[in-house]
């Protein structure tokens, strides 16, 4: 009985490191999609009449940055 109350404890100990990875796995997508953004903005000013194309891609490599945040968020409500 001893062992199952002192396995509880140190269970109990490691709650906060979900939100801790989830901070950490939101550093990826940030940094992705501002290098998208910013790539997107350089391309812009280089080929203006290709600025309507340039946007759509901006958003489709947006939205799949923006999944792996999502995929981070789950996977620190798993573990």
């Amino acid at each position: 009985m001893n062992e199952i109350i002192l396995a509880a404890d140190a269970a109990s100990k490691f709650e906060g490191f979900g939100t801790i990875g989830y901070g950490l796995a939101a550093i990826g997508p940030g940094i992705g999609i501002g290098i998208v953004a910013g790539k997107t903005v350089e391309a812009m000013a280089r080929q203006p009449e290709m600025a309507g194309q340039l946007r759509t891609t901006m958003f489709l490599g947006i939205a799949f940055t923006e999944a792996l945040a999502l995929i981070g968020l789950v996977a620190g409500f798993l573990f």
